[in-house]
């Protein structure tokens, strides 16, 4: 029953950034609006991480798979796709290749912040 519960809390936040698609007139899916909706939920302490966590870890695991339906769609398009598999790759490459190195600077410079924080903390208390 506890993952029924944190699995409604999670869908709420997907119906909230659906109506929020609907009601706006900005070109953002609904899933980043119902995104942005949680996570500022679990800042403003309106969601406590342990309402949704199991939930959530069970999504994530389960990721991959939704897909493989997408993969098998792309694999009945090669014919059309043949002709667009140079201009593809050199276009993919480089830029995962450049998100790779942001999100790899980004975790670096946060995890080198995070001990800082904590000696603020404690001198603070």
């Amino acid at each position: 029953m506890r993952y029924l519960f944190q699995f409604i809390r999670m869908m709420a936040f997907c119906f909230l950034g659906e109506m929020m698609h609907w009601l706006l007139p900005f070109p953002i899916p609904a899933s980043i609006y119902g995104l942005v909706l949680l996570i500022a939920a679990l800042k403003l302490g309106i969601v406590c991480l342990d309402e949704i966590r199991e939930v959530g870890n069970f999504l994530t695991g389960i990721f991959p798979i939704l897909f493989v339906p997408a993969a098998a769609g792309v694999m009945n398009l090669w014919g059309q796709l043949r002709e667009l598999a140079v201009p593809i790759g050199l276009a993919v490459i480089p830029i995962t290749a450049a998100v790779m190195a942001a999100a790899g600077r980004v975790t670096q410079v946060v995890a080198e912040r995070r001990p800082e924080q904590r000696t603020k903390s404690k001198m603070r208390q």
